[in-house]
């Protein structure tokens, strides 16, 4: 049931044309449902049935592994993903092995990159850019390591990116950590890397922030990001 919409507006001159970006706050959602919103989304803009989507939710708890993932970097063995109700999912997005789950914003643009951002390197370049700007609301200070995506804050990663473009067409996306639980990334490799840490909004900051205002505020720098007027509404899945 929706329980709030707006239009995030974005400034812009009288002369651009700005194409439409629905971004929508969903809560929780299973990982599957995730999947399945993706590929109606994909294809609804495919067929031009609908405008761009930007999907911002969170998962229950789940380990994913992307295209080519080693299935050796999870850790925990079958009974540590059962007592801890963690469910394991092969996907189509680039990267390796991540988790999900509440408290952390996961978002899934579906947009079209022609006919001027077929630039799969900017793309993700711009992804990084918008989490950047959305810590930054919250006091943080977030960069980049050369040679690695997502977003840091010195050695530690504060959102991981993994995307899927097909005909230009972005699936997947990012995930950023706000009020989630550590530990569980004890149980795996994050993204098979060995000498880095992770850390959460929450952590840095001493006190859990509201998911839906770190959703707001991402949603308002990926129309600043992409050039998109987004109109933004919160909706129970």
């Amino acid at each position: 049931m929706r329980s709030n919409v707006g239009v995030i507006r974005n400034e812009v001159s009288p002369s651009q044309l700005r194409r439409t970006c629905e971004a929508t706050f969903l809560g929780l959602v299973p990982y599957d449902e995730g999947l399945r919103l993706q590929e109606r989304a994909v294809e609804r803009l495919r067929t031009s049935e609908a405008p761009e989507q930007l999907l911002l939710l969170e998962h229950p708890h789940v380990f994913t592994l992307g295209r080519g993932a080693d299935a050796n970097n999870i850790l925990a063995d079958p009974h540590q993903l059962q007592s801890n109700s963690v469910e394991v999912h092969e996907t189509g997005r680039g990267g390796d092995v991540t988790y999900h789950g509440p408290g952390q914003l996961v978002g899934y643009p579906i947009i079209n990159l022609k006919p001027d951002r077929c630039d799969v390197h900017r793309y993700v370049r711009d992804l990084e850019e918008v989490l950047i700007r959305t810590i930054a609301d919250f006091g943080i200070e977030g960069g980049r390591i050369e040679g690695l995506t997502g977003v840091w804050v010195g050695n530690e990663k504060i959102a991981a990116i993994g995307v899927r473009i097909a005909r230009w067409i972005t699936s997947h996306g990012f995930a950023l950590n706000v009020n989630t639980d550590l530990k569980f990334f004890q149980m795996i490799v994050p993204c098979g890397i060995t000498d880095k840490g992770v850390t959460s909004i929450a952590r840095l900051l001493g006190r859990e922030v509201d998911l839906g205002e770190v959703a707001t505020a991402a949603a308002r720098h990926f129309g600043d990001v992409f050039d998109r007027q987004v109109d933004y509404e919160i909706s129970a899945w």
